[in-house]
């Protein structure tokens, strides 16, 4: 039973997941942390992080998730939840788009799109911060988190593995 419900959940988040994994991390806590009480707060965090440091799609995350909660099966259900839907109507939907190539409502959609898929991204930004700029030293994260956006959006090639790194080694210096 527990196997089925982790596969609902995923589906779900899949079919959700418009413009990306990134878009449903809000729900994805929301669902994993808050409502089944599979994973902590702090938990949700790790996760994340291994999950933007590993090679690959930073939403393998879920396999972590997935075998948190039920071991290795939990891992593969959680992996083709939440994969599979969403390339259902990747396939099905790159078909009916190629159809309407000429059609004024393509751009349309598009343009109506954008906006929707950025505030998604958005949400899923503040829903990991607010896991990782709590407690006392809350300013520190937060100046750590500021640091890294301007590193990486007036760096030029900068990789954010290294940022990553350097954060928590001086987490590990400044934060004892």
């Amino acid at each position: 039973m527990k196997l089925l419900h982790l596969l609902g959940v995923f589906s779900l988040l899949s079919i959700l997941a418009i413009g990306g994994g990134t878009a449903v991390l809000p729900e994805m806590k929301s669902l994993t942390v808050e409502h089944e009480g599979w994973l902590s707060d702090s938990q949700f965090r790790d996760i994340y992080a291994i999950g933007q440091l590993a090679p690959g799609p930073n939403m393998l995350m879920v396999i972590v998730i997935g075998y948190r909660v039920a071991g290795f099966l939990g891992a593969f259900v959680a992996f083709a939840g939440f994969f599979v839907p969403a390339c259902i109507i990747a396939i099905v939907t790159s078909r009916i788009w190629d159809h309407f190539a000429d059609s004024p409502w393509r751009l349309a959609i598009q343009r109506g799109m954008a906006p929707i898929v950025v505030g998604l991204m958005l949400a899923g930004t503040i829903a990991i911060a607010r896991t990782a700029i709590v407690g006392r030293d809350s300013q520190i994260c937060l100046a750590f988190a500021a640091v890294v956006f301007i590193a990486l959006y007036f760096g030029k090639k900068i990789n954010p593995a290294l940022l990553i790194l350097a954060g928590g080694v001086l987490g590990l210096v400044l934060l004892r």
